[in-house]
């Protein structure tokens, strides 16, 4: 099955013509940074350590829209590079371990997103949102951490 979506004439041209491929696995680096780079900032700001001067809301506000635009950036452009050698990404181990980190990583975003502007009323951030917050910051590190590993790890990109 996976073996049949590389043979599809697009993904065909985009895995044999460099420039092409370059380019969208460079778009994908940089949303991938851009997007966990804004959740980063909010995690840390609940956890006290970054942007004092606004509250939690305020600052989710801000970088929510960019967020998600990010995300969807670099799950396009994952999912363009995954084509080019979905054969042999599909049954890899680690991938899949990549996956279900981001996919983790991901529910956690969600729910500090929903519970931003809760946590933003009250005296203080409750000790539970500062640790949903600090999972969030390692799954998204593990999941750089097992996209970075695929190459050492399985032999694959």
């Amino acid at each position: 099955m996976w073996e049949s979506l590389e043979q599809v004439g697009w993904v065909h041209v985009l895995g044999t013509t460099g420039w092409l491929y370059s380019s969208v696995s460079v778009i994908h680096y940089f949303t991938l940074l851009f997007f966990i780079g804004t959740i980063v900032l909010v995690d840390l700001r609940i956890l006290g350590l970054a942007d004092r001067n606004q509250t939690i809301s305020q600052l989710a506000d801000q970088l929510l829209p960019w967020t998600w635009i990010g995300f969807t950036l670099a799950m396009i452009s994952g999912f363009l590079l995954f084509t080019t050698d979905a054969g042999d990404y599909a049954p890899d181990h680690v991938f899949q371990a990549k996956m279900l980190v981001i996919l983790v990583a991901l529910v956690f975003t969600i729910v500090v997103h929903r519970g931003q502007r809760k946590w933003n009323q009250l005296p203080s951030v409750p000790t539970a949102a500062k640790v949903i917050a600090a999972v969030s910051l390692l799954l998204w590190i593990g999941a750089i951490l097992a996209g970075v590993d695929i190459a050492a790890l399985s032999g694959l990109g």
